[in-house]
C-alpha cells in the first residue's frame, strides 16, 4: 500500500486483518511480527545541529576538495602569516583562520581517531592563542 508516508511510502501492519491492533488493546497473535514504533519527535523529522551542520557545509566542502591539494594549504598558511604581520587589524585574519579550522574539527570530528583528534584541537587552541596575542597587544 503506498500512501506517502515520510519516506514516500506507508506501511499498514495488519493482524487478522485489522490494521494496527495493538493501538487499540488487543493483542497480537503469537506469530505476528511486531509493528515499528514511530520515531521520537526530534530524531526523524527534525534534522540534529551536527546533520543540519553537515547539510549546510557540504557546497563549501565539494569546492575545497575540487580545488587542488596545495591551494587551501596555501591560503591558510598566507593568511596566517599576514594576520601575523599585520599589526592593529591582522587578528581578523588570524581568527577567519581560526573559525575554519575549527569548522574542519567539528565535521571531521566523528571520523577522527583519539591522536587525531588530539593533534587537531592543538592546532586550533594555537591558533586561537596566537589571534588572541595580536588582538590584545600589551
Amino acid at each position: 500500500m503506498d500512501g506517502g508516508g515520510l519516506l514516500g511510502h506507508a506501511r499498514k501492519d495488519t493482524v487478522r486483518g485489522e490494521a494496527f491492533p495493538h493501538r487499540f488493546g488487543r493483542r497480537r497473535s503469537p506469530g505476528a511480527r511486531p509493528s515499528r514504533r514511530a520515531a521520537p519527535v526530534g530524531s526523524a523529522l527534525v534534522p540534529s545541529l551536527r546533520e543540519s551542520l553537515e547539510n549546510a557545509s557540504a557546497p563549501a566542502l565539494r569546492t575545497i576538495a575540487s580545488l587542488p591539494r596545495a591551494v587551501p594549504f596555501l591560503v591558510i598558511l598566507g593568511l596566517m602569516v599576514a594576520g601575523a604581520l599585520i599589526p592593529g587589524w591582522g587578528w581578523v585574519l588570524l581568527a577567519l583562520v581560526t573559525l575554519f579550522l575549527a569548522w574542519l574539527l567539528v565535521l571531521g570530528w566523528p571520523r577522527l581517531t583519539a591522536p587525531e583528534r588530539l593533534m587537531r584541537i592543538a592546532v586550533v587552541a594555537i591558533a586561537v592563542a596566537i589571534t588572541i596575542t595580536q588582538a590584545i597587544p600589551r
